[in-house]
């Protein structure tokens, strides 16, 4: 898996300019929902843009564990910010929406993470995840585990299927995984 992070990233930080990150098709449609919203693109921004300027500054990124690094792989190759949470840590009714002002809550690695206006997913406990950066309280953590990942597609989901295929084989690769299920919610 190390291997094959480092030479995806050797290989974005010769693809791209800074500049032509914000045109990445999925990307300029997260900015675009982000606007939307009420939220700068700018100010807040989402997963997949954040780590693409990362790389294209030549810093690299951080190795977490194979669900996470694959996420984030996935992420800068296809423009889509991608969110895996531990279903253990969920109630079951989950949904996605608009948070409300002052809204905010621990990020991974950060204090309080300003959601306010973001798309954000919530379970009936409390907000948990959204495109630019997740909590604490869904974390994925070493062992075995039953996750939900989310991919946030804001133009529809014309290549969503080879994605989740794509998804799905790396998965299988490099995190042993037993059994998937997917769904598009729209």
């Amino acid at each position: 898996m190390v291997e094959f992070f480092q030479r995806t990233i050797d290989q974005l930080n010769n693809q791209y300019s800074m500049p032509e990150i914000a045109d990445i098709p999925h990307i300029r449609s997260t900015r675009n929902a982000y606007k939307a919203l009420g939220k700068s693109p700018s100010d807040y921004r989402n997963a997949a843009e954040a780590m693409l300027r990362r790389i294209v500054k030549s810093n690299g990124l951080y190795h977490i564990n194979n669900v996470i690094d694959i996420n984030n792989l996935m992420s800068v190759t296809t423009g889509y910010s991608i969110g895996s949470y531990d279903t253990e840590q969920l109630s079951e009714l989950v949904e996605l929406r608009r948070a409300p002002d002052g809204e905010n809550y621990q990020g991974i690695g950060k204090e309080a993470v300003n959601i306010e206006h973001l798309p954000t997913l919530y379970d009936r406990l409390s907000a948990f995840g959204n495109p630019t950066s997740d909590s604490r309280r869904a974390m994925i953590q070493t062992g075995n585990r039953t996750i939900m990942t989310v991919i946030y597609s804001f133009d529809g989901k014309s290549d969503l299927q080879e994605v989740i295929d794509r998804y799905c084989e790396l998965l299988i690769q490099y995190c042993c995984v037993e059994e998937i299920n997917t769904i598009f919610v729209l």
